[in-house]
């Protein structure tokens, strides 16, 4: 996610963060399916994700608190 966008997101309400979590999450599984099968060329997007969704994790545990 671009520093720009993350910072959009830093505004939205919670239940907007979690719904992105969750569609991120949904992705991740389905490129792991992907990869397991073979279609998978480049792991970058897998890459990005993971570090999307670690950036969701740690904005809604920082609001939690």
């Amino acid at each position: 996610m671009k520093k720009r966008a993350f910072q959009e997101y830093k505004e939205k309400p919670m239940p907007e963060l979690e719904k992105e979590l969750k569609t991120l999450k949904e992705r991740m599984v389905n490129l792991k399916i992907d990869l397991a099968t073979g279609k998978v060329k480049s792991l970058k997007e897998m890459k990005e994700i993971k570090k999307s969704i670690a950036q969701f994790e740690t904005l809604l545990n920082g609001r939690a608190k």
